[in-house]
């Protein structure tokens, strides 16, 4: 399997599920579904779930100088997953997330971010020539590596998340992507996107659309895929479960309508799982419900 990079995107989350968000109005909240403290972030998210497909994966985060730190860097030991970072002075990232137990929709406050921090180029440098591919994510301090990245000349997978199609903030990652991702929910106009994309030389555009499926393209394809069906229990996490099966497809050398199997197979294990990758999530498993799913 490649050797993938991660660059960005890691914290430590206190997720409450509640069967209706907090109104924005003073009252008391006397009692709620359950609640843990886990950790989260987008990066952390692909870095997982790429682990479990059987690539050999690098993450690079900034995390704090605390507890919450020292629960990330444990749980990539554990999980194998090679962790670099740089250290905040202000503490690890740290996320309240509601989430709505009939819908998993998610209401997120941010506690603590990370601020302008001076990041190790060396460091990154050095990840950045043991890989073959890099997932960009588009944290601040990520807008430092792009140019590292056009020096050597890897190919970048950026996730946009829900992009509206016109926020300039997502300008540099978009330009320096080779395959795109993004979500429909804040982009009625999500097919002009992809089309722009398209145009503008990017290898393949994949834009999610939640529980209705995805759409999926490169030059020569347009496929629009439906969800598959699963008994969603969290969907923190899918997005980028969803991420690490389209490039599984893609290493496999899968077609594209096989390939957006793959992803929806990923992404739909991951909110069986109150963890950011399915525990039962494998290269064996996302075959075996592929074969399940085709002799149907």
């Amino acid at each position: 399997m490649k050797n993938i990079l991660v660059l960005g995107g890691v914290s430590y989350n206190l997720i409450i599920d509640v069967d209706e968000f907090p109104q924005p109005v003073a009252h008391t909240i006397s009692s709620v579904n359950s609640y843990r403290e886990t950790i989260g972030n987008t990066g952390a998210g692909k870095a997982l779930n790429l682990n479990k497909l059987g690539f050999n994966v690098t993450f690079y985060g900034v995390i704090g100088q605390d507890d919450y730190g020292e629960s990330i860097v444990s749980t990539f030991h554990q999980e194998g997953i090679k962790f670099g970072y740089d250290v905040s002075p202000t503490g690890t990232e740290r996320h309240l997330n509601f989430m709505k137990n009939a819908t998993g929709e998610r209401l997120s406050i941010f506690l603590n971010s990370i601020p302008e921090i001076n990041t190790n180029k060396e460091v990154v440098e050095q990840y950045i020539r043991e890989n073959d591919i890099v997932f960009l994510n588009i944290m601040s301090y990520c807008k430092d590596f792009i140019p590292l990245l056009k020096k050597y000349n890897k190919e970048i997978w950026v996730d946009l998340h829900d992009y509206d199609g016109k926020n300039e903030y997502h300008q540099d990652f978009i330009d320096a992507a080779d395959v795109i991702q993004f979500s429909s929910e804040n982009n009625p106009e999500y097919p002009e996107t992809i089309r722009k994309f398209l145009s503008d030389g990017k290898k393949l555009v994949v834009c999610t659309h939640g529980s209705k499926g995805s759409t999926i393209a490169n030059e020569k394809e347009w496929l629009d895929v439906p969800a598959l069906k699963y008994d969603a229990i969290d969907t923190n996490g899918a997005g980028d479960a969803y991420s690490a099966g389209i490039l599984y497809g893609v290493a496999q050398g899968y077609d594209l309508g096989k390939t957006a199997k793959m992803a929806s197979i990923a992404g739909g294990m991951a909110t069986t799982s109150k963890q950011l990758a399915s525990e039962a999530l494998s290269c064996e498993k996302v075959e075996e419900e592929y074969r399940k799913i085709k002799s149907k």
